[in-house]
């Protein structure tokens, strides 16, 4: 049987907090074999940043193994884990935030060849040009800094430099959500042609059931640290044994009865009981197509010559914030 290419046991991250330590994550295990990829999916902090940052040693793992070909990095020495770091690289979320402002797209795809010791200027620019070109960025653009690129350009200059020390496994944290969709259609076909050519491994996090359908082979779910479910990309999506994030119904708000003093309730999913497509509306709260009678409060400042009832106060909606309608 072939040997995972990345095999994670028994997975215990832990944050210190005031008044001891928060479990971020809590005995995860997982394997990925060679030229594939698996994704991370799961609620706002269920632990899924914190298994990208433990795999690149961002943080360090409290207990577990992280097998990367062969090798247990989890516990390993800054010292002897440095030469092994261009093996496994990172995409992160903000395309923006993650590039220095200062330095051109040039000189950030060839940092990476710098700290590799080629020395040769002319030669870190000719490789840094050839990546450019691999994610599809024109020449004539390498003279140029991040603010002077769109969001979806600056993410292909994230890849570029994450590509240039010629990792075997990249970890992909949210690569995609910051870019609009069509910009996030070109960025998975251009991790997908890359896979083929080069036969990398990615570990790709994202809340987009959509984009892990398209890029991934399988899927763990997370939820509070803990996985819930782990198989492949179609089994997990089409039959899941649990609700995972995104395929059951998103909690829609429901307008009280046409009273200002009722207030509402959050139900799932996105009809109403009669099976019906509840009305497009303009926010949560609209009232827009609600035939609602008078209230006395209306009808008190309508009998007053010019005037304006007061701004009614409605109960905290959902989000734990004060509702206010506007008066007519």
């Amino acid at each position: 049987m072939t040997k995972p290419f990345l095999a994670v046991e028994n997975l215990v991250v832990d944050y210190h907090v005031p008044g001891g330590t928060f479990r971020a994550v809590d005995d995860v295990s997982f394997s990925v074999d060679k030229g594939k990829t698996i994704a991370v999916v799961g609620e706002s902090g269920c632990g899924k940043s914190t298994i990208a940052k433990a795999l690149m040693r961002l943080v360090t793992p409290t207990s577990g193994r992280i097998d990367l070909d062969g090798t247990d990095i989890a516990a390993m020495s800054e010292a002897k884990l440095r030469p092994l770091r261009s093996k496994f690289q990172m995409v992160f979320q903000d395309p923006y935030g993650s590039l220095d402002p200062h330095m051109t797209a040039q000189e950030i795809v060839a940092e990476p060849l710098k700290l590799q010791g080629v020395r040769s200027k002319a030669e870190r620019h000719k490789a840094a040009a050839k990546l450019m070109d691999q994610v599809g960025l024109p020449v004539a653009s390498l003279d140029k800094h991040p603010s002077e690129f769109s969001g979806g350009q600056r993410q292909r200059i994230g890849i570029a430099r994450a590509l240039a020390s010629k990792p075997e496994l990249l970890v992909c944290d949210e690569a995609t959500s910051a870019l609009d969709v069509s910009v996030q259609a070109q960025v998975l076909r251009l991790l997908k042609s890359i896979q083929e050519e080069t036969g990398i491994t990615y570990v790709f996090i994202s809340h987009n059931l959509g984009v892990v359908q398209e890029i991934s082979d399988s899927v763990m779910v997370m939820q509070r640290g803990k996985v819930v479910e782990h198989g492949s990309t179609a089994s997990v999506l089409t039959a899941p044994r649990r609700t995972t994030p995104g395929n059951s119904a998103v909690p829609r708000w429901t307008p009280p009865p046409c009273r200002a003093s009722s207030p509402g309730t959050w139900s799932a999913p996105w009809r109403s009981a009669d099976n019906q497509t509840e009305p497009r509306r303009t926010s949560p709260f609209s009232y827009k197509y609600c035939n609602r009678k008078e209230s006395t409060h209306e009808q008190a400042a309508r009998r007053r010559p010019g005037g304006r009832p007061e701004t009614p106060h409605l109960p905290a909606g959902p989000g734990n914030h004060d509702v206010r309608r506007h008066g007519r």
